[in-house]
């Protein structure tokens, strides 16, 4: 029999004897937002998941993750697209699969806890553009910022999913904080507050087999509602923690498809559905469908973004993050981070200094926004402080921490940094303990004041309201008010396999074309080339012909060397030759501060506002300027007192580590 017959017969076989399973493991889709958000920054476009999106719909996902997260930032920010835009095109083309977003509470899908006003107009417009399923969570398992987004799922009758960010003190699960019972208690919280399903959320890939196994046996003895397991494959344990968790009869599994799984993604869904065949969980997915879809993601989609897949490790795992614990795609920033910064080499005093700051901050997991709460201030310490000082620069974000404006942590902040972050911070030096958005004043009327000529709807409103700097510039662009940049512009497939070309060319040494040898002169000489014990004959032919001699100086004979004499007196300075005048971009910062003192931007980042003008006097230590770096906020202080004589960029500018900010004169 020949392989293309056994082929057939295989395909004809495949659905023999392969009843319906009794208990099917149900299976969301995460491709479509945190397989693209973990392997390559969110830059997945919609225009890119059409091809498959119909084909997805036939599988019998449960639901489809298609929307929040760091979705609705980097759509706007590096994409031109319009967030919201994304579910209604997709609910084109998705017709029988409930579409599911991550909802970050009161963050809604920014980094900090917004007024009420606005995260209840977002809810409105995420369950009337369409979304189904709201999968949500807080970053510190404080559901008192659950309170104003739950009511109006439950208002448009949608699906509220209510999450445990899981995380650990100790190598396993256990220890004084987060241990069995707390989960429990947990997952009893949310029961109380109507959740339609439960997600043990694991965003770092750190549960362990029997960990999972425990934990889901618990809680399908403690409540009712279904147990939704999230486990990232960072450590290289989910698909593990997947078969124990179905064996404790967990209800829903998140996976990719293949081309979007591992690294710091998820585990892939066609080794699960094999592996389930025959059980009493069998998904019932055919593995053909799978196989149709993830061919056409291989050739029409994931070349284009190939080049931002990290290639550098040969290891799909990372099992460094069961020490760190911080989430792949938070540890991938800071390496950025620390590499524009030209500090890569502190890498390692990074992972030393984390799960300090970490305890110090309250033992808080680490998931958006906290990861980078807690990943921006261990390189700040890390790049800042020095024997006789911490924490000497800290973030906007660590002093709302402190503030308690994200909530209540795990275990109490400590004292001293809480006192150091909280010295004259505008709110009060006196932490809250309420629900931290009763102390925020209602947000949306202003927003839509500030931007009333440029936006035109709510959906418009509501964006500039989460993000005022980067979202005026979106809202330009889509206007036709500004120019959008060729990088945040899409690319062919064409386009993107031209590029993939030239780099395998390079690699293989080939864009270097060798010129023809041209024909050998009457000026050739020959020279022998001794290499060690190696020899060569070579052949030198001068272009031109010979050299001509037709002078040549005398050379003096060298004087013995004489005793050194005493170092005559200085004399005055010959004036310098004149230099090379520099590069524009280099003259501006010296000439820029040649009346004052420079500020210079300590990391790379964005510009989010001036708090001082040219003009206004400034003491020691006062803010000038906020500086966002990897979405969390730096208040940069004047080095001195003096008058502000030079301010040099504007909001929404990005800037370089080492650029004059303002000059203080």
């Amino acid at each position: 029999m020949s392989d293309h017959t056994q082929v057939n017969m295989t395909e004809m076989n495949y659905d023999k004897d392969r009843p319906a399973a009794a208990n099917p493991v149900k299976v969301m889709d995460l491709t479509l937002r945190d397989g693209h958000q973990s392997l390559f920054a969110t830059r997945g476009r919609t225009e890119d998941m059409i091809p498959v999106a119909e084909m997805m719909d036939e599988v019998g996902f449960w639901a489809t993750e298609t929307w929040g997260g760091a979705t609705f930032d980097t759509m706007h920010r590096f994409l031109n697209e319009d967030p919201w835009e994304r579910i209604r095109t997709l609910k084109r083309y998705f017709k029988k699969t409930p579409f599911s977003m991550l909802l970050r509470a009161q963050n809604l899908v920014g980094y900090r806890n917004y007024a009420d006003d606005v995260a209840e107009a977002f809810m409105d417009r995420a369950c009337e553009n369409g979304m189904d399923i709201f999968r949500t969570f807080d970053a510190l398992n404080d559901y008192r910022n659950f309170q104003t987004v739950v009511p109006k799922i439950k208002e448009y009758g949608k699906h509220f999913q209510g999450c445990i960010c899981y995380t650990m003190t100790e190598p396993r699960l256990g220890g004084e904080v987060y241990n069995l019972d707390y989960y429990v208690n947990k997952a009893k919280d949310l029961e109380e507050m109507g959740a339609d399903s439960i997600c043990i959320k694991d965003m770092a890939g750190l549960i362990a087999p029997y960990d999972a196994y425990a934990i889901v046996k618990a809680l399908k003895e403690t409540v009712k509602p279904p147990i939704h397991l999230h486990s990232h494959f960072t450590s290289g344990m989910s698909p593990m923690s997947h078969l124990k968790a179905i064996e404790a009869g967990v209800d829903i599994i998140d996976t990719c498809m293949s081309p979007y799984a591992y690294r710091t993604s998820h585990a892939a869904l066609e080794p699960l559905v094999m592996t389930l065949i025959g059980t009493n969980r069998d998904t019932g997915f055919d593995i053909r469908d799978l196989a149709a879809i993830n061919e056409v993601l291989e050739k029409e989609v994931m070349p284009k973004y190939r080049h931002l897949l990290d290639d550098t490790k040969t290891s799909i795992i990372d099992i460094n993050v069961l020490l760190h614990q911080t989430p792949g795609g938070m540890l991938s920033n800071l390496v950025n981070q620390l590499r524009e910064m030209d500090a890569l080499d502190k890498i390692d005093a990074v992972y030393k200094e984390l799960p300090k700051v970490r305890k110090d901050l309250g033992q808080i997991p680490l998931v958006t926004p906290t990861s980078q709460i807690v990943g921006i201030q261990t390189v700040n310490n890390v790049l800042f402080d020095d024997e006789n000082e911490r924490y000497k620069m800290i973030t906007g974000q660590v002093k709302d921490l402190c503030y308690g404006l994200y909530g209540k942590t795990a275990v109490p902040i400590n004292s001293e940094v809480q006192k150091k972050a909280l010295k004259d911070y505008p709110r009060g030096e006196e932490p809250i303990t309420c629900r931290p958005a009763e102390v925020l004043e209602p947000e949306l009327a202003k927003a839509q004041e500030e931007i009333k000529d440029l936006a035109v709807d709510l959906d418009d409103e509501v964006l500039y309201a989460i993000y005022p700097v980067t979202g005026k510039k979106f809202l330009k662009w889509k206007y036709g008010k500004e120019e959008p940049p060729k990088e945040v512009m899409p690319r062919s497939l064409a386009e993107a396999q031209a590029e993939l070309d030239l780099i395998k060319k390079a690699k293989a040494g080939q864009l270097y074309e060798k010129p023809e040898a041209p024909e050998k002169g009457e000026n050739l000489r020959t020279f022998n080339v001794y290499v060690d014990k190696d020899y060569f004959e070579v052949g030198v032919d001068e272009v031109g012909g010979g050299p001509v001699i037709s002078y040549v100086q005398p050379g003096a004979a060298p004087a013995p060397a004489a005793a050194p004499a005493p170092a005559p007196a200085a004399a005055p300075a010959a004036p310098a030759a004149p230099a090379a005048p520099a590069p524009a971009k280099e003259e501006a910062a010296p000439a820029a501060a040649a009346d004052g003192t420079a500020m210079n931007a300590p990391m790379p980042g964005m510009i989010v506002s001036y708090e001082k003008n040219v003009g206004d006097a400034v003491a020691e230590g006062d803010t000038v300027l906020i500086l966002e770096a990897m979405k969390m906020e730096n208040a940069l202080a004047a080095p001195c007192s003096g008058t502000i004589k030079a301010i040099n960029f504007s909001s929404g500018d990005s800037v370089a580590k080492g650029d004059v900010l303002a000059v203080i004169g």
